[in-house]
């Protein structure tokens, strides 16, 4: 089949991790995969309708596009599948307005309601399509990472003087800042402890000295590899629930112990006492990080449960297999 896919950037990490990633498994079972930029002019949509009636499948990528277009593409489109890993359908944590969002839940209905399947990066996600989706396949299939990709941290220190990790990009650093306070009580109580960050912008902190890695792709996997605790934090509010969890898995990736807060898919990619810790209060965070850094032994237990978690569920195998079955459905489905 050939696959069409709308997405922001070939470089965004949802095309990466949701798409591009699966496309030699794809390629393997004759299918192809095309990517194109979501378009800004109307010259550049007529070109984007023209290879959309080409194909036989048509991927709209988290983009709630406007109505006159979205009804262009409906109508090009033999099969239009949305495939969506965020809340897109309300305003994140941080907006000033809130969490709801009246147009992007109207425009994310009628994009629901007129497709002819919806992929989701978690249940909630697909809980939510799920009020507005007709009879269409609806399908989970979470953010994956290669663990091939990955080194398997070393956790050959055995002292306190250990770096935690964190990973994401500009956008999301404001998270860290909102739980500043915490980190500098983090500092405060765990001395020798770092703060190892990989992103393209950092923090200053007074009381946890911080690392400043510059994101690349080709660096990343060996950077976290090089750390010892992976640490996530997510506000507890619905926006969250929406969140897949891509550091998380990248730290299990690496074979790293992970502390994060009990919200959203974090507890369900953080088992505690096996994989790592689900750290709710201050006290939570320093006792974790504190019996983490003692000892290496417990890290690199935790860390073998972590990989094998990927290996098992979160693997890109996993993600390829999960779209060619919703392929092989969408064939034996009529011409929308």
């Amino acid at each position: 089949m050939e696959l069409f896919a709308l997405v922001a950037s070939e470089e965004h990490v949802c095309c990466r991790y949701r798409l591009a990633a699966f496309r030699p498994a794809l390629e393997a079972e004759g299918h192809r995969l095309h990517l194109g930029i979501v378009p800004r002019t109307w010259q550049d949509w007529s070109r984007v309708l023209i290879r959309a009636r080409q194909a036989d499948v048509v991927i709209v990528q988290r983009h709630l596009l406007p109505p006159w277009s979205f009804l262009g593409l409906r109508t090009a489109a033999r099969r239009l599948v949305f495939d969506f890993d965020d809340a897109i359908f309300m305003n994140d944590s941080y907006d000033p307005r809130g969490l709801h969002n009246a147009a992007r839940l109207r425009r994310f209905g009628a994009t629901v309601g007129r497709v002819d399947a919806v992929v989701a990066g978690n249940a909630f996600l697909l809980d939510v399509a799920q009020r507005w989706a007709r009879a269409i396949p609806l399908q989970v299939i979470p953010t994956c990472v290669d663990p091939r990709r990955y080194s398997i941290a070393q956790h050959d220190r055995a002292t306190q003087q250990v770096d935690l990790v964190w990973v994401g990009s500009g956008s999301t650093l404001q998270g860290l800042k909102h739980i500043q306070t915490l980190l500098e009580q983090i500092g405060q109580h765990c001395p020798g402890v770092c703060l190892k960050l990989i992103c393209d912008r950092f923090l200053e902190l007074e009381h946890l000295p911080v690392k400043k890695a510059q994101w690349a792709e080709a660096t990343e996997a060996e950077e976290l590899a090089s750390a010892d605790i992976g640490i996530s934090w997510l506000p507890e509010d619905r926006w969250s629930r929406g969140k897949c969890g891509l550091k998380i898995l990248q730290y299990c990736a690496a074979g790293l112990p992970v502390i994060a807060n009990p919200v959203g898919t974090q507890p369900v990619l953080v088992r505690h006492g096996l994989g790592g810790i689900l750290a709710r209060t201050v006290d939570d965070w320093v006792e974790g990080i504190t019996r983490l850094s003692r000892d290496p032994a417990l890290r690199r237990r935790m860390g073998a449960v972590n990989r094998r978690l990927v290996e098992d569920d979160y693997s890109v195998g996993n993600g390829a297999r999960a779209w060619l079955e919703l392929l092989h459905r969408l064939r034996r489905s009529r011409v929308a």
